[in-house]
């Protein structure tokens, strides 16, 4: 029950991110908006590295988020496998049915 929350949280997070386009990113204070304007109509291109920049410092957290998450969810299954490991030798080992563990 547990891993289908997750499964459908992941995929509407991954769908709500895919439908956000770039170009609607393009988030400045009013201040650099006016100068990025007013740099553009003269003909400048520092508003196009400005934007760049500013998309450049929004991917950096979500890397390092999905970094941290993939190395996260790699050391759960190998915790898990080991786990799982453990208890199918437990399963195989013979057991000593003649002693009473009451």
């Amino acid at each position: 029950m547990k891993s289908r929350f997750i499964k459908i949280v992941l995929f509407f997070s991954l769908f709500l991110s895919l439908g956000i386009k770039p170009a609607n990113l393009v988030a400045q204070c009013p201040m650099c908006r006016m100068s990025a304007e007013a740099d553009l109509k003269n003909g400048g291109t520092k508003a196009k590295g400005l934007n760049a920049g500013i998309m450049y410092m929004l991917v950096f957290p979500y890397i390092l988020l999905g970094t941290v998450g993939f190395i996260w969810y790699r050391e759960r299954r190998k915790i898990g496998a080991v786990e799982q490991l453990s208890e199918m030798r437990n399963l195989l080992e013979p057991h000593d049915w003649s002693t009473n563990t009451k």
